[in-house]
């Protein structure tokens, strides 16, 4: 513990640690948001024996645990349900941090580790009371021992990777898609130097080992809902076929929207960004393949086969279905900026070479500041100020109706006794009746899409939009309609 404070790479990257608690500390306790009340209703606020009796894909099942274990201890609230969240975010980035240096050195390592300190996604993934952060610290310990593993192939490395594997599994089920593909490569290897090696080798041997072990505790882990995992998921299908916003089950539009929940709407510029991101990330890989030759190619065969796996199960491509691979990508991004900017100095030669990629980095630290702002100007989704605002309102001689997937929330979480529409003959038979009528509609762009009619009467001048709550959730705005 003296020798961490007393090198001064470690002094960094405690440094770093601290800016990234401080950043995830505040904010943590602005209002939850639909997924994260969800969670509270159905799983944190049953007894702990029954918190595993079914499967949901809402729910991730080992974070959940550690979340109703803090609440418990500290009471419930916003803030104790996303600590663990915050924590594993925290942990994320020394993980990474740790990984950056054996692929590329202890320099690149500490701008990776303060790019993600300063993050808008990960900032905003650390206050959500979810297991994306622990299965990316998972994740990124696994990446770390399978690539020590691959180079050096010993039994408590493999053993480790096991542990991690089960561990990220254990907290969502997507997991199984990071080390499905690191799988696939390790099974690549085997397979072209098998004969040369031998099948009871070292090489060959353990690793195998470690993925039946990983295995079988996964299966142990979800023994209890086996059954329900398979009928949920085989059943995804149905309802994404009938979804209204079909565009979610679109790799493109889960590309750009990872970009547009930060970046906003920007038309084709935003498509210009992306690219120029992918580009630099495929430099990086480029880049890296001496020094980590297994490195890069997890990662783009882990996006690839996730993307593959959720078409073919009809599900949704959500983009935090790869905030997984966020400091993974954030690596490759800054050493393709690295490369780029040996390749400008070697072109333009009166730029002075030590001064191009400080410059750069020095971009990318202020370019992240300015959009990791954002996540403190408003809340994910403020489902809560919107029954403030009722509350606060004469509405005695009006009726109340929460509109959209969240409408039932309202009862349930905030006791408003408001009647949800979730249908079209809900939306009629509302309407029919005379008089003031004020609509609390949640997740604007899917309720409109689903109640046409409701559009109609918006853009028509019928229903007047009193009040807009903002989130920084992609179309998590709250808007309050009201009708004379």
């Amino acid at each position: 513990m003296t020798r961490w404070f007393s090198d001064r790479d470690h002094q960094i990257l405690t440094a770093i640690l601290l800016l990234a608690f401080g950043l995830r500390i505040w904010g943590l306790n602005a209002p939850l948001w639909y997924d994260e009340i969800t969670t509270v209703e159905t799983h944190l606020r049953l007894p702990w024996d029954e918190m595993m009796t079914s499967y949901s894909m809402n729910h991730h099942y080992l974070y959940s645990l550690q979340a109703k274990l803090v609440a418990g201890v500290f009471g419930e609230a916003a803030w104790t349900v996303r600590l663990p969240a915050m924590l594993f975010g925290v942990g994320s980035i020394a993980a990474m941090w740790c990984l950056a240096k054996r692929v590329a050195g202890v320099r690149l390592a500490h701008i990776t580790a303060l790019l993600l300190a300063l993050s808008f996604h990960h900032i905003w993934f650390s206050q959500n009371a979810r297991g994306y952060t622990e299965l990316a610290f998972w994740s990124t310990l696994g990446m770390i021992f399978f690539l020590d593993g691959m180079r050096d192939p010993k039994l408590k490395t493999w053993l480790a990777y096991a542990a991690c594997l089960a561990l990220a599994i254990a907290t969502h089920l997507t997991g199984f898609f990071f080390f499905a593909a690191q799988g696939l490569i390790w099974l690549g290897f085997a397979v072209l130097n098998v004969r040369r090696l031998g099948l009871m080798s070292d090489p060959i041997r353990i690793p195998a080992l470690s993925y039946i072990v990983g295995g079988v505790a996964t299966l142990i882990f979800y023994a209890p809902i086996l059954s329900s995992v398979f009928e949920v998921t085989s059943a995804v299908a149905e309802t994404s076929q009938v979804d209204v916003m079909q565009e979610y089950q679109n790799p493109l539009w889960s590309i750009l929207e990872a970009f547009r929940t930060v970046l906003g709407s920007l038309g084709p510029v935003l498509g210009i960004i992306a690219a120029a991101v992918i580009a630099l990330s495929i430099i990086g890989a480029v880049r890296l393949r001496g020094q980590s030759p297994y490195f890069a190619p997890i990662v783009g065969l882990h996006i690839a086969l996730t993307m593959a796996l959720l078409l073919a199960l009809g599900m949704r491509i959500w983009p935090r279905f790869f905030f997984v691979d966020i400091g993974f990508l954030m690596l490759l991004i800054i050493v393709g900026v690295y490369a780029s900017c040996v390749w400008i100095w070697q072109i333009v030669t009166f730029v002075p070479p030590k001064a191009v990629f400080p410059a750069a980095v020095a971009a990318m630290t202020l370019l992240s500041i300015g959009l990791a702002t954002s996540n403190y100007t408003a809340p994910k989704q403020n489902l809560v100020g919107a029954v403030d605002y009722i509350n606060s309102t004469e509405t005695s001689d009006a009726r109340v109706y929460g509109v959209g997937v969240a409408g039932s929330l309202y009862n349930s979480f905030y006791g408003t006794g408001w009647p949800p529409i979730e249908t079209e003959a809900a939306f009629d038979t509302a309407m029919a009746e005379p008089g003031p009528v004020y609509l609390v509609i949640a997740f604007p762009g899917r309720s409109f899409r689903v109640l046409p009619k409701m559009e109609e009467m918006a853009d028509s001048g019928q229903l007047e939009l009193v009040k807009r709550f903002r989130g920084t959730l992609g179309d998590g705005n709250v808007l309050i309609f009201k009708r004379v």
